[in-house]
């Protein structure tokens, strides 16, 4: 075929590949555009997360109605003029795609006006005009998307379920209300508030509208002044952290972004302060000059790319340690030495003794021969009721056969010798195995345990969290939790699985819906009841670094044996490591 140019409803279309992915793709250019009108109040209205309408209105600056037509038009823009602009771009959009993009795949019109004299609103299907006309209205702008996909029907194949549809756009609507707290947001959905902020200004009150009271009340203010830019926004305490990176918000000049080099200074702030896998809660503004930052780097202006990366590395990880450490959240360096020195003073005998009978006990102690250790008591490993040495059925159960338990390494690997070598079993992934198949009936209908709280506790979460708790009440009802809601963003919790001992539940619980969140909204993924299973069982398990007793480490080992799966956990992950006896002789040169 031969080259030729593309009409302008077919380049819309394309161009709408890019930018209008999903309803929450359309809430986030709306918004955007709110917000760079000089908007104080936004308000979104969706009905069936946005499939059927998505409506967003702005008090801002609005606009004339030539401007008004002109906007419909791909790459009509006031936010640059040339290609030099984009070197100092310090609005959200700038490119003009977004509403001729939006207004090409679906029933669009577009309400606006400068003043309160009246507004010009233009109609739109499919991306072209159907009429313009004079209207009342105060100053502002109202952008109404209706039918979403409807000339284009294959991608609302891709739609995941209305929850996790309307967690992304709640989401997207979050991270500004962060970003920009003195802006009053509201959204709207099939007929019921689901999100609200006061725009009063104040961060943490926008966080303890966003995230709830808890999560604001435990954060600390973090702010460091370089030459070339400002960190400011607040961060939470090492004991404060989350399964996903979910609650980490980081904004460049006010946009919010995703950058590896960024995450990693979280990380590197944190390190050694939080448990492996635990994310903290940190909102931080990065203010620098535009022409020190590229915004033009993906299509959705989520990435951006700085001109000096160490620096911002730096800044951020130093403003976030200063401020734990400001807030007594971790010892400076000074504090660390006095203790030291006063612990070595404490500790050093007088210089005679040390010459006398310190030396003399040290170097005896030196050549004492090692204690014998305490014999191991023998194995009374017995089949449960039931279960036989059927190899097709429990092909593990030869694991069984000379098992002694010889003691744990690290806190984290059980090591056992067995008739055919030496074997050694992850705890967690193999108490994750276990719970698995407890939870999704293999090991019979009625095998999850419950305790039942001396009084029941109250679970407190933010809206799309308690949304996706809602959706997927019944499927956290089945793997042990007594849970039901209590009115609003909260839930009353009665009773919690017996596999908890020891764990705080509701931090489990919290964890389990954090996890779905993240999943619907990151991954694009509609959580499935079997996906609920491993994540229950993964923070039901116990973890690497528990201590367990000869007892336990025994009980683990029988119930991994009589799993249908007792090779890979869940995720995939290896179970056990065998050494049989010829490879382990072999190794000692004794074949």
């Amino acid at each position: 075929m031969k080259i030729r140019l593309l009409d302008p409803h077919t380049v819309n279309q394309i161009a709408a590949g890019e930018v209008v992915e999903r309803p929450a793709s359309v809430v986030k250019e709306l918004v955007e555009n709110a917000l760079d009108a000089g908007a104080t109040r936004v308000t979104v209205e969706l009905s069936d997360a946005g499939r059927t309408l998505i409506r967003v209105s702005d008090d801002g600056i609005g606009m004339a109605p030539d401007e008004a037509q002109m906007a419909l038009q791909r790459h009509a823009t006031s936010k640059i003029t040339s290609a030099d602009d984009l070197l100092l771009v310090s609005t959200l959009g700038f490119r003009g795609e977004a509403v001729p993009s939006i207004a090409s795949v679906s029933r669009f019109t577009l309400s606006t006006g400068t003043d309160d004299s009246g507004r010009t609103r233009i109609s739109v299907e499919g991306g072209t005009i159907q009429g313009v006309a004079r209207v009342a209205g105060p100053r502002g702008t109202e952008i109404t998307v209706e039918d979403l996909f409807f000339n284009t029907p294959a991608r609302l194949k891709f739609l995941k379920s209305d929850t996790t549809e309307l967690s992304a756009a709640l989401e997207h609507v979050t991270r500004y209300a962060m970003a920009y707290p003195h802006v009053a947001f509201t959204v709207i959905h099939n007929g019921q508030q689901a999100l609200t902020t006061t725009g009063s200004g104040d961060l943490q009150q926008a966080i303890a509208e966003l995230w709830g009271r808890d999560q604001a009340r435990g954060m600390v203010p973090a702010e460091l002044v370089h030459p070339n830019l400002r960190v400011h926004g607040w961060v939470s305490p090492p004991y404060m952290t989350r399964p996903t990176r979910a609650y980490q918000y980081v904004y460049v000049n006010g946009r919010p972004v995703r950058s590896r080099m960024l995450t990693a200074a979280v990380d590197q702030a944190y390190r050694d302060l939080t448990p492996e896998k635990r994310y903290p809660g940190v909102v931080l503004m990065i203010e620098v000059d535009p022409a020190r930052v590229d915004v033009n780097v993906s299509p959705t202006k989520s990435e951006v790319r700085f001109q000096q990366e160490g620096q911002a590395f730096d800044a951020v990880r130093t403003a976030i340690r200063a401020a734990l450490m400001e807030s007594g959240m971790m010892p400076d360096a000074a504090g660390i030495a006095a203790a030291n020195q006063a612990l070595a003073e404490a500790a050093m005998p007088s210089p005679m003794s040390t010459f006398g009978a310190g030396i003399f006990e040290a170097a005896m102690a030196a050549q004492a021969p090692l204690e014998m250790p305490v014999p191991m008591p023998e194995s009374s490993i017995s089949l449960p009721p039931g279960v036989t040495g059927d190899r097709e059925r429990f092909p593990f159960i030869e694991l069984l056969e000379g098992l002694r338990v010889i003691g744990q390494a690290m806190d984290t690997l059980i090591i056992a010798e067995t008739a055919r070598g030496i074997v050694i079993i992850d705890q967690h992934v193999a108490h994750e195995r276990i719970l698995y198949e407890y939870l999704c009936g293999l090991k019979g209908l009625h095998a999850i345990e419950k305790q039942t709280l001396l009084a029941p506790e109250t679970l407190h979460l933010d809206r799309p969290a308690a949304m996706m708790l809602r959706e997927r009440l019944q499927e956290v009802v089945d793997v042990g939790f007594d849970i039901e809601p209590f009115g609003g963003e909260s839930f009353v919790v009665r009773a919690v699985p017996a596999a908890l001992r020891g764990k705080d539940p509701m931090r489990v619980l919290r964890d389990v819906v954090d996890e779905l969140v993240d999943s619907a909204v990151s991954r694009k993924l509609t959580p499935t009841r079997e996906q609920i299973w491993i994540m229950s069982a993964c923070k039901m398990a116990v973890k690497a670094g528990d201590p367990l007793s000869h007892a336990e480490m025994e009980k683990l080992i029988l119930d991994l044996a009589t799993t249908e799966n007792p090779y890979l956990c869940p995720h995939g992950r290896p179970i056990t490591i065998t050494l049989s006896r010829h490879e382990l002789l072999k190794k000692f040169y004794r074949h």
